[in-house]
């Protein structure tokens, strides 16, 4: 959920007593000044949830920046005080409406659980289907690569969650047609609960697949083109429409993330170079959430000619940090021979285990940075 680049973020957890809370962190945000978000409460029992949310409010429209759009957030005001000054000022606030009406009662928080009941799920022979799913995982190594890649555990045991990969080479990423929407409903109906989930990285999910299903619904999902196998790779990128759609933007965005899944479609190579998140933005807005991508692009115009600034080392998970801009822009068709060099020197670099993200905080931006300028030159 990116909890970490938002003005306010919330962490579900339970504290040494077995309580539900949350964690609540301030002044994240992206776009022209991105900032990681800072803890101001380490664990609020679930009851205040409301009252404290409303006190961050408070102190925020009554302190914050309406003088200047441009620093009207949450973040600059947190910037300017500091977390403890904020975090001081927001308990000071909520001590005075801690047991307003807004406390979240007991028969209120039950009455909200109840919109949220779980499936009527069956029972499945897990053995069965496992032994089922690995000898079709023998025979047919697409199957086996997407399972690995699309396919992720279930609480319930005999489930599994699906991703639908909405990331085919041509297509803007994330984009379906209004016949692809009723084929997807069509899937959530046979095979999900009629529950389909949209996730921040621009796919869909089936939260609730049993796994005797998988090999039907992989073969569904393969003739309506949502069984890319490519979840979490390089070229499951997220991407902002940029200037083919937005007015906001300073260059395109989809014909830059078309030519890296041109220039990168062997899946083998990507499965090698493991998990990357690559994120493109076209403006500084950061639609595309490329301060936080491990390799991030943003397009930006000079001059009326559009250029794209790379940055390397972001994360948006629970050890989320800003990428750091790599050097000078480069052209547009310039960028899938750069990244090539990055990840060449990423391969030369890793040691077993490492993720790029690794790499790079390992070594730093310096050894990219020489090899890309240096070829550059």
């Amino acid at each position: 959920a990116a909890i970490q680049v938002h003005d306010i973020g919330l962490q579900v957890l339970k504290n040494a007593d077995d309580e539900v809370g949350f964690k609540v962190l301030v002044g994240g945000g992206l776009g022209r000044s991105p900032a990681i978000g800072v803890v101001i409460k380490d664990f609020l029992p679930a009851k205040h949830l409301l009252t404290y949310l409303e006190a961050i409010l408070r102190v925020y429209n009554r302190y914050g920046r309406r003088d200047n759009k441009y620093k009207a957030r949450i973040k600059i005001l947190v910037k300017a005080w500091t977390a403890e000054v904020f975090a001081a000022k927001v308990e000071q606030e909520w001590l005075q409406e801690i047991d307003s009406p807004s406390t979240l009662t007991d028969d209120v928080i039950a009455h909200a659980k109840d919109f949220f009941t779980s499936p009527a799920y069956e029972s499945v022979d897990v053995e069965h289907a496992e032994v089922t799913l690995q000898k079709l995982a023998a025979e047919q190594v697409a199957f086996a690569k997407w399972r690995d890649r699309n396919v992720v555990a279930h609480k319930v045991s005999g489930y599994c969650a699906v991703h639908l990969s909405l990331k085919p080479t041509g297509v803007a990423p994330g984009d379906v047609t209004d016949s692809q929407l009723e084929a997807i409903a069509d899937l959530a109906d046979r095979y999900s609960f009629s529950e389909v989930r949209v996730t921040h990285h621009q796919n869909l999910v089936l939260g609730d697949v049993k796994l005797s299903d998988l090999p039907e619904l992989w073969q569904a999902a393969k003739q309506l083109g949502f069984a890319t196998p490519s979840i979490g790779t390089l070229v499951d990128m997220i991407c902002c429409p940029g200037g083919d759609f937005c007015s906001l933007a300073n260059a395109k965005s989809i014909p830059v993330a078309e030519a890296i899944q041109r220039r990168f479609d062997d899946l083998d190579y990507l499965y090698d170079l493991g998990d990357i998140k690559l994120n493109i933005s076209g403006c500084m807005n950061a639609c595309g959430h490329h301060h936080v991508g491990n390799i991030g692009i943003l397009g930006v115009d000079k001059k009326g000619e559009e250029f794209y600034q790379i940055q390397l080392g972001g994360s948006a998970l629970d050890d989320a940090s800003l990428g750091k801009v790599l050097g000078p822009s480069f052209y547009a068709d310039e960028i899938p021979d750069v990244l090539e060099r990055i990840l060449s020197i990423y391969v030369d670099q890793r040691i077993e285990g490492e993720t790029f993200l690794d790499t790079h905080r390992r070594i730093g931006t310096a050894p990219f940075k020489e090899y890309i300028y240096a070829k550059a030159a």
